[in-house]
């Protein structure tokens, strides 16, 4: 019995031994799978699709400044009266209920008294743009306002997906409908708001702006200003500054830089000109987003660590690089066509002298690169980023926009050459996501327009910041687009 029992626990001991020995080198495997799955990241994208919900729009309110401000006339810079600028862009805002605030708190109300104190100070912007005979644009004040409306949506917040990143298929219903004015944007309102009120108790803010009025910084820093006076400031914190006589061209104007956006392609037809980013989206299109996480960026930069010439190289440059080049790849382009990225490149901080903080007008020259199809799509990564940093940094120079303001005046206001070229704009700085009308600084806030690749970003669920980056392509471009970026951050 003494020998049997012993006998058993020799036999227990061994499987024991045996088991500790295939755990730990099933372990071992373990980690090395696992070392291995976090070297090869996965390119993270959203197909956007539409869904249905209802909004129920109250009827229309005009607002006007909550003080006497001056009827006068402002004029504008070259810039801003260029005619590629007369449209409206727009932009969308999401947040939660705030548990704190009770039920009574209209966020409609809150953003509608606060608007009313900012026009105050930015008054230029409740006035309507007037056409001089030559056909350049002037800004009567005469204090009309700027449209707001209310409306209520029968879902919650979390309906519209998760994360809330562009492209919004949905934002036709988020956004006040500016047609009820009429066509263009002489002699109409140049800010036109819809707040929408959820199920769940959260809100969404849209804006509408005319770009003649203001770029991207300029009307961040109005809608800052807004949510300032809704949390209580008696001011602004940033004054607002018009001095658009700072972008006139001179006289005689004299540009010293070609500005491609405005020279034709040779070759170019009419079947090659970007598709129009105006909605509603063509049925063929998809939506998709594509995000980049600190992760994706560190595995880009490995594409090209090899050039000795890049000591810096930023994550928009990166971005920008690999999606235009996935771009053309998926649009299969004759490999003998001249291809184009444009991007816009703030000169607010480049400018000498600098222009004055609280500027709000427009202050950005567009950065284009070129390169025959089959060369982009050739070459590894770091060609077509040579390309970006170089359009780049000459749109950095200190008096590139002085010459593009020369330019638009010596051809009479020509228009933008769009054809094959790929049009990207970066609004992660611009200060949208932090606009903060007392429920913090919400889940998303940016730039929404159907078919533009804007970049914008928000927060992970990790803290880090991720870039998102709206495409819209025919479906079987999108895969291959799809599929080109996932063999950028996988190898």
């Amino acid at each position: 019995m003494l020998h049997s029992i012993i006998h058993k626990q020799r036999i227990t001991k061994s499987s024991i031994s045996q088991t500790l020995i295939i755990a730990f080198i099933s372990f071992f495997l373990y980690l090395i799978s696992s070392s291995e799955t976090k070297q090869q990241p996965t390119m993270k994208s959203i197909l956007r699709q539409k869904i249905s919900f209802n909004v129920q729009r109250s009827k229309p309110v005009v607002i006007f400044p909550a003080k006497p401000t001056p009827h006068d006339i402002k004029f504008l810079s070259d810039i801003d009266n260029q005619t590629v600028l007369r449209y409206y862009t727009s932009g969308v805002h999401f947040y939660h209920a705030d548990p704190s605030k009770a039920y009574e708190v209209d966020p409609a109300h809150v953003i509608m008294a606060a608007l009313a104190k900012a026009l105050v100070y930015y008054y230029p912007i409740t006035g309507r743009l007037k056409e001089q005979p030559e056909g350049k644009l002037v800004l009567d004040c005469t204090g009309e306002g700027a449209m707001f409306v209310e409306a209520e949506a029968d879902v919650c917040l979390e309906y519209l997906g998760d994360p809330l990143t562009p492209p919004f298929p949905f934002t036709d219903q988020l956004h006040f409908d500016s047609m009820l004015m009429g066509p263009g944007v002489i002699n109409q309102p140049l800010l036109y708001l819809q707040v929408t009120r959820f199920k769940c108790g959260g809100f969404t803010f849209a804006h509408k702006t005319c770009h003649v009025i203001a770029d991207a910084h300029g009307w961040a820093q109005f809608l800052t200003a807004i949510g300032e006076f809704a949390r209580g400031a008696d001011q602004p914190n940033v004054l607002p500054v018009w001095d658009r006589h700072l972008l006139l061209a001179r006289d005689p104007p004299a540009p010293t830089y070609i500005h491609l956006e405005y020279e034709p392609m040779e070759d170019a037809t009419q079947e090659d000109f970007h598709i129009l980013l105006k909605p509603p989206v063509p049925a063929n299109l998809v939506q998709r987003s594509f995000l980049f996480g600190p992760k994706d960026i560190s595995v880009l930069k490995e594409h090209v660590k090899s050039l000795e010439s890049m000591s810096y190289v930023s994550r928009f440059e990166l971005i920008t690089a690999a999606v235009w080049r996935s771009h053309t790849i998926a649009l299969d382009y004759n490999p003998d066509y001249e291809i184009r990225v444009l991007f816009p490149v703030s000169s607010r901080g480049t400018m000498v002298p600098p222009l004055p903080t609280g500027f709000y007008g427009n202050a950005f020259a567009r950065a284009v690169a070129c390169s025959k199809s089959g060369k982009l799509c050739s070459n590894p990564l770091g060609y077509a980023l040579t390309l970006v940093k170089e359009a780049k940094e000459k749109a950095r120079a200190s008096d590139f926009l002085q010459s593009l303001a020369d330019l638009t005046v010596l051809r009479g206001r020509p228009q933008m050459m769009d054809a094959r070229t790929f049009l990207v704009t970066d609004v992660t700085r611009a200060g949208f996501q932090g606009v903060d009308f007392g429920w913090g600084g919400g889940m998303f806030g940016g730039k929404a327009l159907p078919i533009a690749t804007m970049y914008t970003s928000f927060r992970n669920n990790d803290g880090e910041e991720v870039v998102v980056v709206p495409m819209c392509l025919p479906e079987l471009a999108m895969a291959t687009f799809k599929a080109e970026m996932e063999s950028l951050i996988q190898a």
